[in-house]
């Protein structure tokens, strides 16, 4: 495009001419569409014409003929006519209101009607990520702004054409040098305003325009929350959102200067009339204008044209401009989506170049972010945990009533480390307590918990209960009440997030997978990872088959073609290569068959460290060396056998598990 030309289309853009073009052609056919709708609405306008035309009128003829002429009778009769002329005023409305329906309901319905194929169109042919979310605007907000104003402006446009002719021709009737004073004010007034019109509708497009932007990039910012934490990207998103905020609120003092502006030419157009006919008074007088005519004229000006030119001047400056922006927007052509801006320069060098995190064309889900393998975001968190329920959602507690003990000297061996580590416990809470209000029950309840290390512990019971608030507490995401939770001998509570994704990996039910390649998202938690401990990794957890699938490790991935159970063996085994000693698991395999799960489970228990599981199945309490079981009086931990003994819960979980009875093996 040439400079000429772009600067043909900003003005365009700027002043509106191009939409009026725009939407000419469209605006014709609909209103020729409806020719009837409009020959009816004609026919009950020319009644308020006639009733115009009555009310000045009859004010005169009362005053001349009537009661300046000694004849009351007559003036009372003339009051008489102008009074039943304001009564008729409200059939006409309402003839006025039945036919606009015709007019306004079906340029309601074609609007939606548009605005959905508009947005269905891409997303269909697109596929993932091809949707348009300013659609949500034009579907709801804009199409009844749209609505609201073409009825206003149909009403208000009648209304001062029909009323205008009548109070004119009355003028004329009463005398001619009445139109000679009130027509140029009323003209300069109403010229004044119109030249308003298009930098107000400027206005009001950019207006519109920023609170498009703003809503769409908070609603990149909300899908790709865990990306912009994960990336280290959320502050420049945040500063991008300040600017749009800022940026909608400097089209919003432009829009209200024009208002300014708008309104100033009401007043010229409102009050000069009256006041030019005042000064002329002796001018009528000597050219031969009654007392009578000049009351009418005055009646004609305050209670028939003055207030038709206000409502008209307001429709067009407020719902005028509004309605052609609108319309405008979504009948008018496709606008590119303006391409995300990169983070900037620290943001880059930290982030490794990701791409925008909610990206319709590359991100394939929302929530994703390419990562290269380079240059990954820190792994801090890599898993993010599941929001806190609200205090009312914990009302079931679990307390403790001795420390529950851990396996001793007979745990297992971790190969590799350090030979104290068997002495310090991988995990362990000391009288911990949490609930999420001062008066709310406890969700745990000085809970005493060691696990050692190298230990496959099986967390059970019902929902609401706590497991998810245990793994979160253990992970460090959550600070308790009271009591202190230690990991690897370390305090969690406060300990910055790098220092926590050193000690454990936190994996939830949402399984967190980013664009980028295969390798990529398995060594998130691992970046120097050889090709070698890849492979081991990939053969533990039976990834084979998808890897063969999506094309190999290099293979690019689009987390929308994923199904839930394959998002979660991808981030399963991601965990497998992690070095953090140990494993959170909060129904991390909740979507994965039975078999799936059991290879996964096995190949993390045999991964050197130590293993929570949160179980949603019998097999993984099974599987576990022993069971914490948590319910409302008590916490139960022990071996599957000794916990099957001890806990009447946990007897009729592993019946409900089984489909029947529980029997002790």
């Amino acid at each position: 495009m040439t400079r000429r030309a772009a600067s043909a289309d900003t003005r365009e853009t700027d002043d509106g001419s191009g939409a009026v073009r725009r939407l000419a052609p469209p605006a014709r056919r609909f209103l020729a569409r409806r020719s009837g709708v409009l020959v009816r609405l004609a026919l009950w306008s020319l009644a308020e014409t006639g009733q115009a035309f009555l009310v000045g009128y009859g004010v005169a003829q009362a005053v001349d003929q009537g009661f300046l002429a000694g004849d009351t009778r007559r003036g009372l009769l003339w009051l008489t006519v102008a009074l039943v002329a304001v009564l008729l005023g409200a059939p006409v409305i309402r003839g006025v209101f039945a036919q606009l329906a015709g007019l306004t309901e079906p340029l309601r319905d074609g609007l939606v009607r548009h605005a959905v194929d508009r947005s269905l169109g891409p997303a269909a042919a697109g596929g993932p990520g091809g949707t348009d979310r300013a659609a949500v605007s034009r579907l709801t907000n804009q199409v009844e702004i749209a609505r609201d104003s073409f009825a206003g402006l149909v009403l208000t446009l009648r209304s001062f054409v029909f009323t205008a002719a009548g109070a004119l021709l009355g003028l004329l009737s009463l005398h001619p040098s009445l139109l000679v004073v009130v027509l140029p004010p009323l003209s300069l007034g109403l010229g004044l305003f119109l030249v308003t019109l298009r930098p107000m509708a400027a206005a009001q497009r950019r207006a519109l325009a920023a609170d498009e932007a703003l809503g769409d990039h908070a609603a990149r910012s909300r899908a790709a929350l865990r990306d912009l934490t994960a990336c280290g990207t959320g502050p420049a998103a945040a500063r991008r959102g300040a600017e749009l905020i800022e940026g909608a609120a400097a089209a919003a003092r432009v829009l209200a200067g024009w208002a300014a502006v708008r309104t100033a030419a009401l007043g010229v157009a409102g009050h000069l009339p009256v006041l030019a006919l005042l000064l002329a008074v002796p001018w009528l007088r000597g050219r031969g204008v009654t007392a009578g005519a000049l009351l009418g004229a005055f009646t004609y000006l305050v209670q028939s044209l003055l207030p038709a030119l206000h409502t008209l001047m307001t429709a067009l400056g407020a719902a005028g401009s509004r309605l052609l922006v609108v319309l405008d927007r979504i009948i008018g052509p496709e606008r590119p989506q303006p391409r995300p801006e990169r983070p900037r320069a620290a943001e880059q060098e930290r982030a490794g170049e990701p791409e925008r995190a909610g990206e319709p064309e590359r991100a394939g889900e929302a929530g994703s972010v390419r990562a290269p393998a380079a240059t990954r975001p820190e792994p801090a968190l890599a898993a993010a945990p599941r929001p806190a329920p609200g205090a009312g959602g914990a009302a079931v507690t679990a307390r403790a009533t001795a420390a529950i003990p851990g396996p001793g000297d007979d745990a297992p061996n971790l190969g590799g480390r350090p030979a104290d580590r068997a002495r310090t416990a991988a995990v362990e809470l000391r009288s911990v307590t949490l609930s999420y209000g001062v008066r709310a029950e406890p969700v745990l309840d000085s809970l005493d918990l060691c696990v050692a290390p190298g230990e496959h512990l099986a967390v059970v019971g019902p929902s609401g209960i706590g497991k998810s608030t245990l793994t979160r507490l253990i992970a460090g995401t959550l600070a308790p009440s009271g009591g202190e939770v230690r990991v690897d001998g370390r305090e969690v509570t406060g300990r910055p997030p790098a220092e926590l994704a050193a000690l454990r990996v936190l994996m939830p039910q949402e399984a967190y997978v980013f664009s980028g390649t295969l390798s990529d998202n398995l060594t998130y938690l691992r970046p120097g990872a050889s090709r070698a401990d890849l492979d081991a990794a990939v053969d533990a957890l039976g990834l084979w088959p998808l890897v063969e699938r999506l094309g190999g490790l290099d293979a690019p991935l689009r987390p929308a073609e994923l199904s839930h159970g394959e998002r979660q063996l991808l981030a399963l085994t991601r965990a497998w290569m992690s070095p953090a000693p140990l494993l959170l698991l909060d129904e991390a395999t909740c979507h994965l068959d039975p078999a799936a799960e059991a290879r996964a489970e096995e190949a993390l228990a045999r991964r050197p460290g130590t293993l929570l599981v949160v179980a949603h199945r019998l097999s993984s309490a099974v599987r576990a060396d022993r069971v914490l079981v948590l319910d409302g009086t008590d916490a139960v931990c022990g071996t599957h056998d000794e916990v099957l003994d001890r806990s009447p819960l946990y007897r009729d979980l592993t019946g409900h598990w089984q489909g029947g009875p529980a029997r002790r093996r």
